[in-house]
């Protein structure tokens, strides 16, 4: 859910400031490359919500001044930088007014290279902020059109929560899953210490037609399962998507962590594939779920796995045995490629 936007107020006697927010994700629940309605090969993700962190940007407008005269702080937010000025440009087109400058101003709670959106949530607030100092609201297509251009590739956070399967470097939604994914209980954790991962310095896999296919099988898989409100199937995609992910990733706990979702009853395990972040799922309805979530929190603790937060995909007044971690976590001010790693609470 969007929070309301904060009242727009003049600054220094001039336009109004606009608002926008992002939320962030929790990695991915499957990811790979899918065949669009044309039969063409996508890279595309279908990423796991989580209400909680997410960026809020101010956009002041300053006419007259030249469209690359923009300010972003905290300093070094380049993707956010580049947002700022395709948006101007755009919202400009619209309104039929000429292009300008201003100052972006960026407030962000999300983990920084755990894999959970930080950089397209920063850029999609930046948009909404810019449009609503335009008085607009940008179609969710050309949002997400900006923010490719932006960032190269991006998650789909500009969405309404919806289980979407997104061509991540296109910018399009490949197919609907369906209304809502089943509902989960997410234990979060961060493998290799929370140490940021530099998804340009991966190797490249060639995808062959077998693994389109077996890709496939798995959007058929989850489509059935949302489908059906089937946690059971929705943990076994998770698993095979995050057990081909480790190829690439080649996190050390990987073994580990699947052994503690079996153990604790789990449905089975999520990870981003472009960062750190990881989650253990259960079915919210399982028996004994309190005692399973605090088997899971004490074996990743006993194996060095930080937990992070431990949240639900559907609302929920009750109490988790641990509550959100990611309080107060810094977001260095630095280029996009050299951010710190997000300090871990022990909990």
């Amino acid at each position: 859910m969007i929070p309301a936007a904060r009242p727009t107020t003049p600054r220094d006697g001039g336009l109004p400031t606009g608002t926008g927010y992002a939320p962030c994700h929790h990695g991915e629940l499957l990811q790979g490359v899918f065949l669009d309605d044309d039969g063409r090969r996508c890279a595309g993700l279908v990423t796991l919500p989580m209400a909680g962190p997410g960026s809020t940007a101010g956009f002041t407008r300053r006419p007259g001044t030249a469209p690359d005269a923009l300010t972003v702080v905290p300093a070094g937010r380049t993707k956010a930088a580049r947002a700022a000025a395709l948006a101007v440009a755009e919202c400009a087109r619209r309104t039929g007014t000429p292009p300008c400058g201003g100052d972006v101003r960026l407030a962000c709670d999300v983990p920084v290279g755990l894999g959970m959106g930080s950089s397209t949530s920063d850029v999609i607030a930046t948009v909404r902020a810019v449009a609503d100092s335009y008085g607009l609201r940008l179609p969710r297509d050309t949002t997400a059109g900006l923010a490719v251009r932006a960032e190269l590739a991006c998650d789909p956070l500009m969405l309404d929560g919806r289980p979407v399967l997104f061509a991540q470097r296109e910018g399009r939604v490949l197919e609907v899953l369906g209304p809502a994914l089943p509902p989960l209980v997410v234990v979060g954790c961060a493998l290799g210490g929370g140490a940021p991962v530099d998804t340009l310095a991966l190797p490249v896999r060639d995808v062959g037609d077998d693994d389109v296919r077996d890709f496939e099988r798995l959007r058929t898989l989850l489509r059935r399962a949302v489908a059906d409100g089937d946690v059971r199937r929705l943990g076994e995609v998770a698993t095979a998507s995050a057990r081909r992910g480790q190829q690439v990733l080649r996190h050390p706990e990987f073994d580990a962590l699947t052994g503690i979702a079996r153990r604790a009853g789990a449905v089975g395990v999520q990870i981003a594939h472009s960062g750190a972040v990881a989650g253990v799922l259960f079915d919210p309805v399982a028996p004994g779920l309190r005692h399973r979530v605090r088997s899971c929190l004490r074996a990743l603790d006993a194996h060095g796995i930080p937990a992070t937060r431990t949240f639900t995909t559907f609302p929920t007044t009750k109490e988790l045995p641990n509550g959100p971690a990611h309080r107060g976590v810094d977001r260095p001010a630095g280029p996009d490629t050299a951010r710190r790693p997000a300090r871990l609470p022990a909990l």
